[in-house]
């Protein structure tokens, strides 16, 4: 029997999804990858022994189902969050995009809409349309702020079902004032996510929206271990919440859907907190480094709280990431005309980065 090819097309797929295209980044064995926001340092040894100690235990019953309701990492995670929370105000999953995705089943959905302003962190409208959410893009200011006024005109407009702020913002790096997530949350009755997952790259004396979640049972606040943590390929992120809002999550969460292998790493490495988040410090320091090189260099760096850079003033952006590409530096074009993303490296793959730019010779 001779095989059929059939395409994508042909397939009684869900008319929101047709003409989409799946997230991704270009991934390639070059030898400074600095286009996917990752922390390139690596984990330490001993850290790195603590966790593998802690999986070899987990492998011992890996027989058995997990502990379905991840108890102590719940427990962990409020402890390293603070603010007086407690397990019952967490949630966790396999990567901030997963709880971010259990948002949307529990609270979005067919005739309720999603709202962000962009340019945003894409993943944003790909959940919604995954789980068959509406979307609507409201926009910021040009130098990628936005104020508490234009917020609230803005979902005021929309009345949307769920409201997403980045903070700091992907892919701009740009920080957002909490006045904004207070006037947000206060002109709409839409379930709010401040989605912080740089919240580590931003000054320490910056404060979270944790300390706004008391009596705002509709705020949300999601974090990861991807980047301060060097987990990105550990999949774990987090959320924050109103317990009543963390029982939601529960109705529309896989089972078991936290590996025993996966919550043995994460609270290992959640114990050595403080040795991981030393790492924070040096990302900051080479993230400033690139932004005065790149302004010296006549860029135009955007104000970046996050472990990125989003730089403008680049006058062909498809033929610069190439170039850099063939100097074996990997950054990112992110379709913002003019612009180009690099994330900050350790000291040596931001010196390769540098120096790639700068023999390129092109500016502003």
């Amino acid at each position: 029997m001779g095989a059929v090819t059939v395409s994508l097309g042909d397939l009684p797929l869900r008319d929101e999804l047709r003409g989409m295209k799946p997230y991704g980044a270009p991934q390639a064995p070059l030898p400074v990858a600095l286009n996917v926001n990752e922390n390139t340092h690596r984990v330490p040894d001993d850290v790195a022994e603590d966790i593998l100690d802690g999986i070899a235990v987990a492998l011992r019953e890996v027989n058995r189902y997990p502990d379905r309701e991840f108890t102590a990492l719940r427990e962990a995670f409020a402890d390293y969050l603070g603010h007086g929370l407690t397990s019952d105000n967490i949630w966790a999953a396999n990567g901030s995009n997963e709880v971010l995705q259990h948002v949307f089943q529990a609270f979005g959905g067919p005739g309720r809409v999603g709202f962000s302003y962009a340019p945003t962190y894409s993943m944003y409208s790909l959940l919604a349309r995954g789980t068959g959410t509406g979307w609507v893009d409201g926009e910021r200011a040009a130098d990628f702020t936005l104020t508490a006024e234009s917020a609230v005109e803005q979902v005021r407009a929309v009345s949307p079902d769920i409201v997403l702020l980045c903070s700091p913002n992907n892919p701009t790096g740009t920080p957002l004032g909490l006045d904004v997530v207070e006037a947000v949350y206060d002109a709409t009755d839409a379930i709010v996510i401040v989605d912080e997952a740089y919240a580590e790259f931003a000054p320490h004396d910056a404060p979270s929206a944790l300390t706004l979640l008391e009596g705002r049972p509709r705020l949300a606040v999601s974090r990861t271990m991807s980047k301060a943590f060097a987990f990105a390929g550990a999949r774990v992120g987090y959320l924050a919440a109103d317990p009543a809002f963390i029982d939601a999550l529960r109705l529309v969460r896989l089972p078991y859907h936290l590996s025993a292998l996966t919550q043995a790493a994460a609270l290992a490495a959640l114990q050595h907190s403080e040795e991981m988040l030393r790492m924070v410090d040096d990302i900051v320091l080479q993230r400033d480094r690139i932004s005065a090189t790149l302004e010296a260099l006549g860029y135009q760096p955007s104000e970046s709280w996050s472990n990125f850079v989003l730089f403008g003033g680049v006058d062909d952006p498809a033929s610069t990431w190439q170039q850099l590409y063939d100097r074996g530096v990997l950054i990112r074009d992110i379709g913002l005309p003019g612009s180009l993303r690099v994330s900050a490296g350790t000291e040596e793959e931001t010196t390769a980065f540098l120096d790639a730019l700068a023999s390129i010779g092109e500016t502003a």
